[in-house]
């Protein structure tokens, strides 16, 4: 699939402004293990302590934004038209209920977005320019200090498209038995990209989810996580947490349904440790 899709000259190579924002993409090929669910509270926690952040919705269930509230209806534009050419993403953005947090949504018209641009020479940096056009020229962008972009579980041109515009990979591992399978595949994927696509691109950390203290099992796959890529995993491990996952039905963040709550407080202490790894970034 890479090889297919890396003869797409890359414009964008250039050294990134001191001040752009930081553009990280939630992956992980193995579905369910929370990778939307960490997209929309990592999102809401970084708003929560202050910085400005957009979330660009590249799954075509688009689950992050019902998660954020954006009824399907009201979805009148969306990252579809911005992968086609048809719109740009300052057409597409939208605030949310969440101060500081906006979302670029996403609908089913995104499924068939990979037979409509398979042909064109820049089919792998289609969101990549239009990130790069947002924060050149649209003065809504202004502030904005992250992008979090949400995929979907699977090695397609929208992954692809994601991965090309990113910084760095955040990945979300489930505490269960495959975990380190499932990472030892993604880690191949995004060496394949940075080979052919983006040579910068690097894994920013790995964010255990779903944890449960009382499962034994749990606790041992969170130890060999660790002694398999030692710091790159984030100190914060997300608890298995009921508010958590009743959160979304209601079109809200866990931060906004229960601030109070036990996910809630790991996305806070998730947000702070992804700053304090930037400012290292920054500083090197």
């Amino acid at each position: 699939m890479i090889d297919a899709i890396a003869t797409a000259p890359d414009d964008g190579a250039a050294a990134k402004p001191a001040n752009a924002p930081r553009v990280l993409v939630l992956a992980n090929q193995k579905g369910g293990v929370g990778k939307t669910t960490t997209a929309i509270n990592l999102g809401t926690a970084l708003a929560a302590i202050g910085e400005r952040a957009l979330i660009v919705d590249l799954d075509p269930q688009g689950n992050a934004s019902t998660g954020l509230g954006i009824d399907r209806k009201m979805r009148i534009a969306s990252t579809y038209d911005v992968l086609v050419g048809e719109r740009t993403l300052s057409e597409v953005v939208v605030p949310t209920a969440v101060p500081r947090l906006f979302i670029a949504p996403s609908t089913m018209d995104l499924l068939g977005v990979e037979l409509e641009i398979a042909g064109e020479a820049d089919r792998s940096y289609k969101l990549k320019n239009a990130l790069k056009a947002f924060f050149a020229h649209d003065a809504g962008a202004e502030g904005i200090s992250y992008v979090l972009i949400d995929c979907p579980p699977s090695l397609n041109l929208l992954t692809i498209n994601a991965l090309a515009a990113s910084d760095a990979v955040v990945v979300p591992l489930q505490c269960e038995f495959f975990a380190l399978e499932g990472l030892s595949q993604l880690l191949k994927t995004v060496d394949q990209v940075r080979r052919a696509l983006n040579p910068t691109l690097s894994i920013h950390g790995i964010v255990l989810t779903m944890f449960d203290p009382r499962n034994s099992f749990a606790s041992q796959v969170v130890a060999d996580v660790r002694a398999f890529m030692g710091e790159k995993v984030y100190d914060t491990v997300i608890p298995r947490n009921v508010r958590v996952s009743e959160a979304p039905s209601h079109g809200k963040p866990v931060l906004l349904y229960d601030l109070k709550c036990a996910g809630s407080q790991a996305y806070l202490k998730l947000a702070s440790e992804v700053i304090q790894r930037e400012g290292r970034w920054r500083a090197a």
